[in-house]
């Protein structure tokens, strides 16, 4: 359905892998598949997600001695997401980021995530 789960605000320097770190969490239900793109290509991630019983679909960089093979069709999926950062950023104060703290601009991204959850259900 491409809707959020979980957000957390990093440096806009902070590169993927911290990203997904810091959203990582016990408490979330094991994803059979993780999806993204190749900013998230490390083995500490696939490691990670295999770890939890999950396949990655992750394409390699250009740099990867070694290419690993990703199935295509399912990669296909990650527009959903990408239609999930769409839909976010349809709220002007988000997109532009009007909030001057990390906590008040996190705390609007909660309300818009919970605006598209409601909007999902109640159709």
């Amino acid at each position: 359905m491409g809707l959020p789960v979980r957000a957390e605000i990093t440096g806009g320097e902070v590169s993927d892998y911290k990203g997904h770190d810091a959203l990582v969490d016990e408490d979330l239900p094991d994803a059979k598949v993780f999806i993204a793109d190749k900013g998230y290509d490390s083995d500490h991630i696939r490691a990670t997600v295999e770890k939890r019983g999950g396949a990655s679909v992750i394409p390699s960089r250009s740099n990867r001695k070694q290419a690993i093979p990703i199935d295509g069709f399912v990669y296909t999926l990650r527009n959903q997401i990408e239609r999930c950062f769409n839909k976010l950023k349809c709220s002007r104060r988000l997109a532009t980021r009007y909030d001057k703290t990390a906590a008040s601009y996190l705390g609007f991204i909660h309300i818009v995530a919970a605006r598209l959850w409601f909007r999902s259900l109640s159709t």
